[in-house]
């Protein structure tokens, strides 16, 4: 059955805009876990600009639900997470001036760091997961280094999806399903776990929900947006209601 991971990473924006205590992610996070949400997602970041140190492991301590740890593939953040013990790691490229991630990992480029890294990880008893593009020779590379889980980067989709009008059936849109599609037949012919995520919003979820073998998607922006509005554990719900309703089809 597929499940929803809620990234309360902006929940922490609004936090360290004035460097207090609230909003309080790990709150949301139980707000999120009330709404239906099956895990929950973090992108710890190298300049800290949102999630602290802090909010992982009170996440890891007080969150009954399972906890998505997103990192670089770095030394310091591979410490923490084999420290703070987060039930699935995520290794994303990273970049100082990004806004959010852009595109997926390059798995193939740095096959060697990767293997290490997964290693490493996994050697500590934590599920790791690889955040690519939905590329053969990145998902046959994310195999070989050892990763049990691969996200697709859905980022593409949803820009083509809004550019097209909001049209599912639009060639352009229904091109980049195909790929997104085959690139998940792919990564559960090699046996690791197909999720994805990255600019899913409660108009463009319901296509990709519905592919076939789809475990998980994680989503932040949109459900955060929305819950200024409705609130948490309505946005969340909504959102789960939508997924499980197109996966049921």
């Amino acid at each position: 059955m597929i499940e929803l991971g809620v990234n309360i990473d902006h929940v922490a924006t609004v936090r360290q805009a004035r460097r207090t205590w609230e909003p309080d992610p790990v709150w949301a996070a139980v707000e999120a876990q009330l709404g239906g949400a099956d895990g929950i997602t973090v992108h710890l970041r190298e300049d800290r600009r949102h999630i602290q140190d802090h909010d992982v492991r009170r996440l890891t301590e007080l969150v009954h639900i399972k906890l998505n740890l997103e990192m670089a593939a770095t030394d310091e953040m591979i410490n923490l997470a084999i420290e703070s013990t987060p039930q699935m790691v995520m290794l994303v490229p990273e970049g100082r001036q990004e806004v959010t991630t852009e595109g997926g990992l390059d798995v193939a480029g740095q096959k060697d760091h990767m293997a290490r890294a997964v290693t490493r990880l996994r050697d500590a008893g934590l599920t790791v997961s690889a955040f690519i593009d939905p590329e053969p020779e990145q998902i046959d590379t994310a195999a070989e280094c050892g990763f049990s889980v691969c996200e697709i980067h859905t980022g593409t989709y949803a820009e083509i999806f809004h550019q097209t009008g909001r049209d599912a059936e639009h060639p352009k849109v229904r091109s980049e399903l195909d790929r997104i599609d085959a690139a998940g037949r792919q990564i559960r012919q090699t046996g690791m776990r197909f999720n994805a995520g990255h600019g899913l919003n409660y108009y463009n979820v319901q296509p990709i929900a519905a592919l076939e073998g789809i475990r998980e998607l994680h989503i932040g922006h949109s459900i955060v947006a929305r819950s200024m509005y409705v609130g948490i554990r309505s946005a969340v719900a909504e959102m789960k209601r939508l997924m499980r309703e197109a996966a049921d089809r």
